[in-house]
């Protein structure tokens, strides 16, 4: 079965449609699946925490200070162990607590501290979902990257109401789970192997305050880290300076130029994989500043820069090379050509090509599209978030490491 042996975390939120996830918690157990239940306070006065525990195998978990259930199980394990989060319903004030980084119960501090997929199934009165902050809400939080299932329209459960707002029903909302876990790599897809990840820009200092760098965010690395990781590999993580947290289950090492990420990340050789998604700066001034440099109005000063050693091309023909090594391409126009001339002039295995151009909203965005790129042809995928993006690539590089050969 499709959910055999998944795990999946539901948060209950208060609303009439709480009812369903009854019936939703009965029907994943069905298949197979190992379910954890989170109730809001609301979403007690629908149902009962009796109720659920019932159905799930185990007791509710209801609230952020309770010591006995501290104790049992964190709210950070509630966060981390589960495959999938799941919210249903998702009520208007929770995907505002979402969109805005609320952490004043259990369940919105667990969305806040998962690293996981989560999907939610909004429900609510009509004049509620079409209120321009419900909208804004909702927009933020898919934005996000987080999945949506619904809502569906139809009649409501106050007389004379109806329109858009009604919780997907829990087959849909089960099709929707389904499809959410497949796209995920197997959890011991990568058991046994080592993958390097490198993430963020790298600054090259001008002088004591001032430094080269770019937009990146960090986010496609960081999140290939932590695929790589949910599929079972020991990962290394090279991380530039970026404003995201350290992935769970990873070792992390900090750096700042690009010469200190090199050298990182030929400490961490060998590996089966080496995956080279930082935008590290090409180049750097010729000799940094030891004092801050002056400013002296109509004499800006002149910096010499020199190239900066190449990442992923050292890599590649290292003596000890990983069996894959895989390169990003970042680009504003002729996306594919110039990814096509970076495969060959780097001597990596493949290329994730995309557009940074700031029309696309990538560089500190959500979302991705990707032209996967092998010396046998092109493959452009949909966009999506690059947490998808980083499932994705490590689905193909399992495939790889564990068929008859990884060079493409």
């Amino acid at each position: 079965m499709a959910l055999e042996g998944k795990r999946v975390l539901l948060v209950i939120g208060g609303g009439i449609a709480a009812y369903k996830s009854l019936e939703l918690i009965r029907r994943l157990k069905d298949r197979g699946a190992t379910v954890r239940v989170i109730m809001t306070r609301a979403g007690q006065e629908f149902i009962t925490p009796l109720s659920v525990g019932a159905l799930a195998g185990e007791r509710a978990f209801t609230d952020l200070f309770d010591p006995a259930g501290e104790f049992d199980v964190s709210h950070i394990r509630l966060a981390r162990e589960p495959d999938l989060v799941v919210v249903a319903p998702a009520t208007a004030d929770l995907i505002a607590k979402m969109a805005g980084g609320h952490a004043d119960d259990l369940a919105s501090t667990v969305l806040m501290a998962t690293d996981k997929r989560v999907l939610i199934a909004p429900a609510m009165n009509p004049a509620m979902w079409e209120h321009p902050a419900t909208q804004r809400n909702f927009a933020r939080v898919t934005a996000d990257g987080i999945e949506a299932i619904g809502p569906n329209e139809g009649a409501m459960a106050e007389r004379g109401e109806a329109g858009p707002g009604r919780m997907a029903e829990p087959d849909e909302i089960i099709a929707a789970i389904e499809a959410s876990l497949s796209a995920l790599p197997d959890r011991h897809a990568l058991s046994g192997k080592r993958v390097l990840v490198t993430s963020g820009p790298t600054h090259e200092p001008i002088d004591p305050v001032r430094f080269l760098s770019n937009r990146s965010s960090g986010r496609q690395g960081h999140a290939v880290a932590r695929a790589a990781a949910a599929a079972g590999a020991e990962v290394v993580l090279v991380s530039g300076p970026v404003e995201l947290p350290d992935p769970a289950g990873v070792k992390t090492v900090h750096v700042e130029t690009a010469s200190q990420m090199l050298a990182a990340a030929e400490a961490a050789l060998p590996v089966d994989a080496a995956v080279c998604a930082a935008a590290v700066a090409d180049w750097h001034v010729a000799e940094e500043a030891r004092e801050k440099l002056k400013k002296t109005p109509g004499k800006p000063p002149t910096l010499t820069l020199v190239d900066n050693p190449d990442v992923l091309a050292t890599l590649a023909r290292h003596k000890r090379r990983p069996r894959l090594v895989i390169g990003f391409a970042a680009e504003t126009e002729k996306i594919v050509d110039h990814a096509r001339a970076k495969l060959r002039a780097k001597g990596c295995d493949w290329i994730l090509a995309n557009d940074i151009s700031p029309a696309s909203g990538v560089l500190g965005g959500m979302k991705n599209t990707i032209h996967f790129v092998t010396a046998e042809g092109v493959e452009s995928w949909p966009t999506q978030t690059k947490q998808a993006i980083a499932d994705g690539l490590v689905r193909r590089i399992a495939a790889a490491l564990n068929g008859a050969g990884a060079r493409k």
